[in-house]
């Protein structure tokens, strides 16, 4: 109930209290600083623009002495270093398994997994990193590391083992 009676109150006579208000004199905007008035530094001579259009003849004297060329590498001479980089495998698999007789040469420094899985009973880093074209360093960490074939056993479970049972 008290809300409509301050509706009532608030919306009477509100087209003569907003033509009264629209009439009223607008307040003066305050007077801008003289400094913003006129346009930013326009008496003061800025010495850092006049070099800047200035010529300087030696570094323009400099710059024409440069030259430069630019040449694209010679696809051929790219094409006979990659050639010469790689080399043939020495152990194939026979047949088509997992696609390997696609591949007929391996880049050096690089073997291919057939000829790792071949090379697993050399046990000499030095002869293995020569007969593959080898770093002598991968070739030490071939022989120490890879072991293809290395194979553990679980023993099946037996009644005597003990087993935690889920609770």
């Amino acid at each position: 109930m008290g809300s409509r009676v301050t509706r009532l109150m608030r919306n009477f006579n509100i087209e003569n209290r907003a033509h009264r208000e629209i009439s009223k004199t607008k307040p003066k905007a305050a007077p801008r600083h003289p400094a913003s008035s006129s346009s930013p530094r326009e008496d003061i001579a800025d010495p850092s623009s006049e070099e800047i259009h200035q010529k300087n003849d030696p570094l323009l004297s400099m710059l024409k002495d440069i030259y430069v060329e630019s040449k694209d590498p010679d696809p051929q001479v790219n094409k006979v270093e990659e050639e010469m980089q790689r080399r043939a495998l020495k152990y194939s698999l026979p047949g088509e398994p997992y696609g390997f007789c696609d591949v007929t040469d391996v880049p050096k420094g690089k073997l291919s997994l057939v000829e790792a899985l071949t090379s697993v009973h050399m046990t000499v880093p030095e002869k293995l990193a020569q007969e593959y074209s080898l770093d002598p360093k991968d070739a030490k960490a071939l022989t120490e590391f890879f072991f293809p074939f290395d194979i553990k056993i679980i023993p099946p479970k037996t009644e005597e083992t003990k087993q935690i049972k889920d609770s």
